[in-house]
Parts: C-alpha cells; sequence; structure tokens
C-alpha cells in the first residue's frame, strides 16, 4: 500500500502472535538503536513491543492497560467530555466518536512537540502508485477485457460491496441496480472489487446485474484477475467513482483524488471523517440525534436503510462534478428502496 510513497526511511514486517512474540519482535528492532516509538494501535501488546525495542521515549493513548509503558501517555476523549455527546449524557465513559486521522495525528504532533518541532497543518491523504503498480493495474484491466486505449477513454466506476463485518455491507442486490443505472445512464464500464475471501459476494453482485444495460461491456469482476493491493492502487486511480461500504478502498480512492460514495452502517461515519471533498457520505440514519453514535443503536442504523435511488443520485451527481440533489438526500424509507 505504501510502496513509493517515500514517507518511510525502512519498513520492518513481522508478526508478534504468540505469548512471547511481542518480546521478539522488540528485540529484533532493539538493534536499530530507535530514540522513539510513536505507538498506533491501542493494544498492550504493541506497547510491549515498543519497550523491548529499547525507544526511551514511547508515545501512545493510555489503553488496556499499559500506561505503565508509555513515556507519554495520551488520554483518549470519553463522550462526557465533549459536545454533543455530554448534553445528550448516553454512555459518558465510551469512547468519543474522533475520527481516526485526527486521533493518529494528535499522538505525532505531541511527538514533535516534545521534540521541539512544531507540528504543521495536517494536509490530505496521499498514496503514490509505483511504475511498476501502473503496467500491472493495465494488464489486471485488459485481463478483464478493458483495452488499454479504452482504459483512458471509456469512464470506470469501481463498487466495492464488502467490507470486514457482514452487518456493514450493503446488499449485493443493490450495488448491482447501481451499477445498472450508472452504466444505462452515464456510459461506464463497472468493475466489482472484492478481497480473496469475498469472491462469492463478488459473484454474487455479478449475478445482479442486468447486462443489457452494460452497453460498453459486462462487469469485470476484479478478484478473477489475480488483483494485489499494489495492482488495485493503479485500478482505483483509472476510475472516474468508486461506490463503496465503509473499508479500505474507500480511503485508496480518496487519496488518489477519486470521487467516492462511502455507504455507513451501522457504524459512525464520525469515526472516520477524513475530509475529502469529493465524497458523498450517505448513512442509513440521516435523521439520528447529534448526540448519538450510531453503534449504539444498530438496529435503527442498519445499512439495508440506505436506498439504492440515494446512491445513484449521489454517484450521478460526482460522475457530472457535482453532489446529490437535496431531494435525493431526504429520500429514505425502511425497506431501502425510497426513491426508485
Amino acid at each position: 500500500l505504501l510502496d513509493g510513497a517515500g514517507f518511510f526511511d525502512e519498513v520492518h514486517v513481522d508478526s508478534w502472535k504468540g505469548v512471547l512474540g511481542p518480546v521478539r519482535v522488540g528485540r529484533v528492532l532493539g538493534g536499530k538503536r530507535y530514540d522513539a516509538a510513536l505507538i498506533f494501535p491501542g493494544s498492550f501488546s504493541s506497547a510491549v513491543v515498543a519497550v523491548m525495542s529499547g525507544a526511551k521515549r514511547r508515545v501512545g493513548y493510555e489503553r488496556d492497560g499499559r500506561g505503565l509503558l508509555l513515556t507519554d501517555r495520551l488520554e483518549p476523549l470519553r463522550r462526557r467530555e465533549v459536545e454533543p455527546f455530554r448534553s445528550a449524557g448516553l454512555r459518558g465513559g465510551s469512547y468519543a466518536p474522533v475520527p481516526a486521522v485526527s486521533y493518529y495525528f494528535e499522538l505525532a504532533s505531541r511527538l514533535l512537540r516534545r521534540s521541539g518541532l512544531d507540528p504543521t497543518p495536517m494536509g490530505p491523504m496521499e498514496l503514490v502508485c509505483t511504475q511498476a503498480e501502473e503496467i500491472e493495474a493495465a494488464e489486471v484491466l485488459e485481463r478483464g477485457g478493458i483495452a488499454r486505449e479504452d482504459q483512458r477513454r471509456v469512464p470506470m466506476v469501481m463498487v466495492n460491496p464488502g467490507a470486514n463485518a457482514e452487518t456493514k455491507r450493503w446488499p449485493a442486490e443493490r450495488f448491482a441496480a447501481v451499477a445498472d443505472e450508472l452504466a444505462r445512464h452515464h456510459g461506464v464500464r463497472v468493475l466489482i472489487n472484492a478481497s480473496p475471501g469475498e469472491r462469492a459476494l463478488s459473484a454474487k453482485v455479478f449475478g445482479h446485474c442486468d447486462l443489457r444495460a452494460h452497453t460498453h461491456g459486462e462487469p469485470v469482476e476484479l478478484v478473477k484477475l489475480g488483483m494485489t493491493l499494489g495492482r488495485l492502487k493503479g485500478v482505483v486511480k483509472r476510475c472516474r467513482l468508486v461506490v463503496t461500504n465503509d473499508t479500505g478502498p474507500r480511503h485508496i480512492a480518496a487519496a488518489f483524488g477519486v470521487p467516492v460514495v462511502s455507504l455507513f452502517g451501522p457504524t459512525d461515519p464520525r469515526w472516520t471523517e477524513i475530509g475529502f471533498e469529493d465524497e458523498v457520505v450517505i448513512v442509513a440514519e440521516p435523521n439520528l440525534e447529534p448526540g448519538v453514535v450510531a453503534d449504539d443503536v444498530p438496529t435503527r442504523c442498519r445499512i439495508e436503510r440506505i436506498g439504492a435511488g440515494d446512491v445513484v443520485a449521489a454517484g450521478a451527481g460526482l460522475l457530472r462534478g457535482g453532489g446529490p440533489s437535496d431531494e435525493a438526500a431526504e429520500r429514505r424509507s425502511d425497506d431501502g428502496w425510497a426513491g426508485w
């Protein structure tokens, strides 16, 4: 994912599974004689790795009972400490839904300040596609039946129906309906993205597509074509639009400036706000009170409540260079098919 970006001088890849795994990995890193460790995970084991590495400064959030292992401890915000959650008075001791990028940026800022440096404002997300990844992405699309000249000429739209939890997956038949509508009315070529473990889900989306709507060629199931994360970057970069659940390809699209429609339910989108101006976030329950976190009312915020018509309108607006209409944004019903 980070190949070509040049953000780091060196990358170590290891696994600290098992009781003594963190100790072993920490000792391996000890030979590097690091001055400081910036610990993004909130786990106890990640702090053990930092201690065993010999890093004199260890910056992280005080979670999972690991406070004594850190030299610079930050307290995660609780709901009782910030509005609008404080006024709502619900689950005050739970963590407030702070955007992950801000959450981690605060750790980095603490390290910089303690080192006598002033952090610059946080910028947009950014990734780089290497020349090899560009070539491999083009070859993947060719294997999918999209000729090199068509990869630039015909607008491509990626739909991403997977997610790490079943409850975060919008129904496959609705992804197919959105694919059909965008192909029928905007002349796009549809790419279906899925992880190796989601082949059946990809096939289900394809099976629900009306192939008569896809005049530039039938949808391409990328999972059948030897995809990797590096190749995925190159494919996403070529797209005009990505329609996705709350999962990794959403962030890859934003990092390459590709417009994205992101579907949220039942996870609260405030956990993962990214400030990307070409993103339309559609939530399952648009009338949720500000002090209520969607995760706490999963039935009310089930992802099936998002209507396919809303997603089509949002995608069409982004393809035209604008956002969804106010009328589309207001449509909602329990059966999820409002606006058709």
